[in-house]
């Protein structure tokens, strides 16, 4: 394991299938009333420079299960934000907590915080990746089909942040990776460098729904594009994930999105209602992927 995780292309593949098997143990004891205060007695420091329902309250609530403690900073809380800069706010956390968990805009700023605190950071999202949502994305498949390797897996939208990801989960995993978006809405450079032959991007959501086993979607304007929302909902309107999609896809073909939802946009209220049990239970893996990655790397 590294002592980070500040995007997925750093994890080999044993990383991630440890980090999953971890997480499956983690969420096996939780249902059964099996304590693991592994964590007794340690602090996580979590900076937002972006909010967040699901990030703020699976890792505090993780941290409380974990036996440490969560410190909740946001940008007003943080010199940071008033001109300090990132090297000198990291080597104060150094001193002070066990691991940093930070939830921000540039990538740059996660992999200074790790560079200078010398403390395990954890990546809660940025602009360019979201590897903690893909870990709980690959659990929840995996505990759909007892499986990863093998399984024809598509991204169908924007290739944001999450798209990025996902498309490195799923190549470290195994799988059959397509993507598909308009032209000017692909996956980061440095991911289809990185991903090489094994991504294959379309221009038809049609061709990369055919024989999905696995369907992911995401908002069509993310945090921080509010102004730019009509002219991406225009360039995207056709790649919803709707009835008709899943007509082309593997009979028991799952729809994965990170939350939080637009029905109607990315995809439709009939499909999500449908594939709720799925998604749901996607979200709840984020807290037992997160306990998993604190607890290898700060334990």
């Amino acid at each position: 394991m590294t002592k980070s995780l500040l995007k997925l292309s750093d994890l080999s593949k044993a990383d991630v299938i440890t980090i999953l098997d971890k997480a499956d143990k983690l969420k096996s004891e939780q249902k059964n009333g099996i304590t693991h205060r592994v964590l007794e007695g340690k602090t996580l420091a979590m900076i937002f420079a972006k909010s967040s329902t699901r990030t703020r309250v699976s890792f505090e609530v993780g941290m409380y299960q974990l036996g440490g403690y969560a410190l909740f900073l946001s940008s007003n809380d943080l010199q940071i934000g008033r001109g300090e800069p990132v090297e000198d706010t990291a080597r104060v956390m150094g001193r002070y907590v066990d691991g940093i968990m930070i939830r921000t805009f540039a990538q740059k700023e996660v992999e200074d915080l790790a560079e200078h605190s010398g403390l395990p950071v954890i990546n809660g999202l940025t602009d360019y990746a979201h590897p903690c949502q893909v870990l709980a994305d690959l659990m929840t498949v995996r505990e759909r089909f007892s499986r990863l390797a093998g399984l024809n897996a598509c991204f169908i939208g924007d290739g944001n942040n999450v798209c990025n990801s996902f498309v490195v989960g799923a190549v470290l995993a195994d799988m059959n990776m397509t993507v598909a978006c308009p032209e000017g809405y692909e996956p980061h450079p440095d991911v289809i460098k990185w991903a090489g032959d094994k991504l294959r991007i379309t221009r038809d959501p049609r061709d990369a729904a055919e024989k999905a086993d696995v369907l992911y979607t995401d908002v069509w304007a993310s945090m921080g594009q509010e102004e730019d929302a009509a002219a991406r909902i225009k360039a995207l309107s056709s790649f919803q994930i709707n009835s008709g999609l899943m007509k082309l896809a593997s009979p028991e073909a799952i729809v994965l999105h990170c939350l939080p939802a637009h029905r109607g946009e990315e995809i439709t209220a009939e499909v999500l209602e449908a594939q709720a049990d799925v998604i749901f239970e996607e979200a709840e893996n984020r807290l037992h992927a997160q306990k998993a990655v604190m607890a290898l790397l700060m334990g």
